[in-house]
């Protein structure tokens, strides 16, 4: 080697070496300046994982909990601890037990899950034959059992010999229903008493 390449390669390792140092330095006052900041941002991060986990945790544990406690009611309608248990562990398994203890005991309950409250009216309005509910259920697109609906209004119209209103009720019931064999047949039988 010549003696300005080995000139310029000292150079060249000063160079590096200085860029490393730089580095080293901007590192350190970045750290000084702001190791507060990291340090919080840090244990916040460690804080919300750990936060996260034990929150998952004991919702796994309420849900399980709540899922024996409806058994449990399931098992005896009339244990009202383990009701309470069930509505401080989760309220929508609570509205459930209370819908099938009134299911049981052929009652209305005042529940709030939308389909169990739908159910619940359905299922009062056809022991009641109220056409009115059957109504109010069949205008709520949402309905679960729209189409039963309409066809068990048709049936309470046929039955009381309102043909006409029934067969306009059962038009409404749409073709891919699964309702729909049904009230072909109540039309065949409207049509016949025609």
């Amino acid at each position: 080697m010549s003696m300005k390449e080995n000139v310029d390669y000292i150079k060249q390792e000063l160079s590096t070496e200085e860029k490393f140092f730089e580095s080293t330095v901007k590192l350190e006052r970045f750290w000084k300046k702001f190791k507060y900041l990291i340090i919080a941002v840090v244990v916040i991060i460690v804080a919300a994982v750990v936060g996260i986990n034990y929150k998952s945790s004991v919702d796994a544990q309420n849900k399980i909990a709540a899922n024996e406690a409806l058994n449990l009611f399931i098992k005896d309608f009339k244990n009202e601890k383990v009701l309470n248990d069930l509505q401080a562990l989760d309220k929508n398994l609570y509205e459930v037990a209370l819908y099938l203890k009134a299911s049981k005991e052929n009652k209305v309950a005042t529940v709030n899950v939308p389909y169990l409250k739908e159910l619940m009216l359905y299922n009062d309005a056809l022991s009641k034959k109220d056409e009115v509910v059957l109504n109010d259920l069949t205008m709520n697109n949402n309905f679960l059992l729209k189409e039963f609906a309409f066809f068990n209004k048709a049936l309470l119209l046929t039955k009381d010999g309102k043909y006409e209103e029934a067969k306009s009720v059962l038009k409404l019931i749409p073709e891919s229903s699964q309702a729909n064999q049904l009230a072909q047949l109540l039309l065949h039988h409207i049509e016949a008493k025609l």
